[in-house]
C-alpha cells in the first residue's frame, strides 16, 4: 500500500478511532477472525468509507452497521454473518437501515416484543399473513425514514391507494423489527399518535395489518384494504 500523507490532528484521529473501536467490538467472534486474516483489505475498506470512496455506492458491504449484529446477538442468541447483503441505493430523506435476518417470521419478531413490553394482537397466528418481502427467503436489507411517527405525506391513503401508486412501505416483519430496534436503541416506541399500514402485507381475507402503541401497549391490528384516516399511514422503504 502506498504511503498516505498524513494531516489529521490528533483530536481527529481521537475522534474518529472512537466509533472504529466500537464497531470492532460489535463484530462477532467468527468475523472478527475473518479480519484478522485479511488486515489489508479491512484497511482498504476502512478508507473507503472515510473517504467517501463511492459513498452513494451504499450497495458495499463496508456501509452495513455493525450493530445489526450486536442487535441479533443480544436480543436473540444469533451469530450472524451479513458480508453477503447487497445495500439498496440510499436516497435522500431514507437515513436508517433495517437488516432484516433470515427466519425473523412475524410471529417470532411479535414473541421478543411481548418479552420487552405489554403487547395484544389481533390473531393468535401472526404467520399466515404473507408479505411482498418474506424473510423465509433469506436476509435483506433496505432503507427506512427514521421518524418516531409513520409518514406525514401517506396520510389519508389506503393500503390500495398506496398499492395503485407503487409505493414500496414497511411489510409486517420489518415494522415489528424497526419497533424492537427503535426500542433498544432509545427506551421508546413507534407510532405514540399513530398507526403504520403495513401495506406490503396481507392476511388471507385480504386484510391489511396495522401496528402502533395504544397508550399502554404495542398493539398489532387489521384493516380494510380501502380503509383511510389521518392516523393511518404508511412507512416508504427502499428495497
Amino acid at each position: 500500500m502506498r504511503n498516505r500523507e498524513i494531516s489529521l490532528t490528533p483530536e481527529q484521529a481521537g475522534e474518529l478511532a472512537a466509533p472504529v473501536m466500537a464497531a470492532v467490538l460489535a463484530t462477532s467472534p467468527k468475523r472478527a477472525q475473518y479480519w484478522i486474516g485479511k488486515k489489508r483489505k479491512l484497511v482498504a475498506e476502512l478508507l473507503k468509507v472515510l473517504e467517501g470512496n463511492g459513498a452513494g455506492d451504499t450497495s458495499d458491504i463496508a456501509g452495513l452497521p455493525t450493530g445489526w449484529q450486536a442487535f441479533y446477538r443480544d436480543l436473540f442468541g444469533l451469530e450472524l454473518d451479513f458480508s453477503g447483503l447487497r445495500i439498496p441505493e440510499k436516497q435522500e430523506g431514507f437515513d436508517r437501515l433495517l437488516v432484516v435476518a433470515e427466519g425473523m417470521t412475524p410471529n417470532k419478531l411479535y414473541d421478543k416484543c411481548v418479552e420487552l413490553f405489554p403487547c395484544w394482537r389481533y390473531t393468535k397466528n401472526l404467520d399466515f399473513i404473507t408479505s411482498d418481502r418474506d424473510p423465509k427467503n433469506g436476509a435483506y436489507v433496505l432503507w427506512v425514514k427514521d421518524g418516531q411517527e409513520a409518514d406525514e405525506e401517506l396520510k389519508n391513503s389506503s393500503a390500495n391507494d398506496l398499492k395503485k401508486k407503487n409505493v414500496t412501505t414497511e411489510t409486517l416483519p420489518e415494522r415489528l423489527l424497526h419497533e424492537l430496534k427503535y426500542f433498544k436503541e432509545t427506551g421508546k416506541h413507534l407510532d405514540i399518535h399513530n398507526w403504520t399500514f403495513c401495506v406490503g402485507s396481507r392476511d388471507p381475507s385480504g386484510y391489511v395489518p396495522y401496528v402502533g402503541w395504544d397508550g399502554d401497549s404495542f398493539r398489532v391490528g387489521w384493516c380494510d384494504p380501502d380503509g383511510r384516516n389521518d392516523n393511518f399511514r404508511g412507512r416508504a422503504a427502499v428495497s
